[in-house]
């Protein structure tokens, strides 16, 4: 035990370094004096942030249109609502998205509305070889009843259908030949898409299929396990297929475009002044993407007869008359899917 002298020495040192210690710079206000204010913290636990997951690339009327949707909501609602934008699959490929967008790992996805056939057959519609000989009759489909009707499929998905947006004409390559006649296309090997009529579409041709994820296409088509795709000549160009491909034929068989997709719940949490403005960006995208994709496919078909790699054919109006007289069987089958009603308002779009 230490001497009473020793211990009343120490208790006094101790008393007297706390003393010096509060007198030269030790300010009790310092230990609940708030924080500085910080405004780039402002409203960040209030800020909603979609993942918006796409597979193609930025410059793609898509990821354009992507682009152009994460600006609007942005500077619409002072990023208090923010867009993140995974392009090229980098987030979840084709084969994926959807039920990443189901389980809310991600907010939004654009697929081709090729991609939704097999769970929604009326959707089968927009794939039929043919189906639309311009671009005024897909925006009446898209902005009219068979639109409308397309959406409504969507009520019992976990999904929320917010609208379409647009691409354009497909058109088919080839490492072998040139696709000009469609015995051109007897014994070759495609890359499609998980559309039933798309691959009816093929077997009307006497080609054979494999299904492939989008991403995967262009790897395919250099090990030569596939000796063809169909593709809009923007994905054909910003995915360098004319590397692998040595024939293009410009034959818009069919019209390739896009369902923008949100996760229901997440739609739902939302206020409606937030919806508002999510749902008029996307209106003003669609319109913008509507007019931008024909330029952006044109001027992606310049730069592929510029690179002088492939070699591009047209269809001449006798050879797209022995494509579609050879592709009407696909129609017949089609219909059980889609039903006559909808195939009726189809064939009123071709016929205004």
């Amino acid at each position: 035990m230490l001497p009473l002298r020793t211990f009343a020495l120490i208790a006094l040192f101790i008393f007297s370094g706390v003393l010096a210690a509060f007198v030269f710079g030790f300010d009790l206000k310092d230990t609940v004096q708030p924080l500085e204010y910080d405004d780039e913290q402002e409203g960040l636990e209030d800020q909603v942030v979609i993942k918006f997951s796409h597979v193609t690339s930025e410059h793609t009327p898509k990821g354009l249109a992507a682009r152009k949707f994460a600006e609007l909501v942005e500077a619409r609602t002072n990023r208090t609502i923010s867009v993140e934008i995974y392009a090229n699959g980098s987030l979840y490929n084709d084969q994926d998205e959807q039920q990443a967008l189901k389980e809310n790992r991600v907010q939004m996805i654009a697929p081709a509305t090729s991609k939704l056939t097999s769970q929604f057959p009326k959707f089968q519609i927009l794939d039929l070889p043919y189906a639309f000989s311009s671009y005024k009759e897909v925006r009446k489909a898209y902005e009219g009843s068979i639109g409308r009707t397309l959406l409504a499929e969507l009520h019992t998905s976990e999904m929320k259908g917010m609208g379409f947006w647009y691409n354009g004409f497909k058109q088919m390559t080839s490492t072998t030949k040139a696709l000009l006649h469609p015995a051109d296309f007897e014994q070759m090997h495609f890359r499609r898409m998980p559309s039933p009529v798309i691959e009816r579409q093929f077997q009307a041709l006497d080609a054979s299929t494999s299904l492939l994820p989008f991403n995967k296409t262009y790897q395919n088509l250099n090990v030569e396990f596939i000796q063809g795709q169909e593709n809009t000549t923007s994905n054909i160009y910003t995915k360098k297929m004319y590397e692998t491909q040595d024939h293009l034929t410009v034959s818009n068989h069919g019209y390739l475009g896009y369902i923008v997709l949100t996760n229901e719940t997440f739609w739902k949490n939302l206020s409606h002044e937030q919806q508002k403005i999510i749902e008029s960006s996307l209106a003003d995208t669609t319109d913008w993407i509507r007019r931008h994709s024909i330029e952006t496919n044109d001027a992606h078909l310049r730069e592929l007869k510029r690179t002088e790699s492939i070699s591009i054919h047209y269809l001449d109006k006798e050879q797209q008359e022995i494509w579609r007289h050879a592709l009407e069987p696909v129609y017949i089958e089609t219909e059980k899917f889609t039903g006559r009603e909808l195939m009726q308002e189809l064939n009123q779009i071709k016929d205004q």
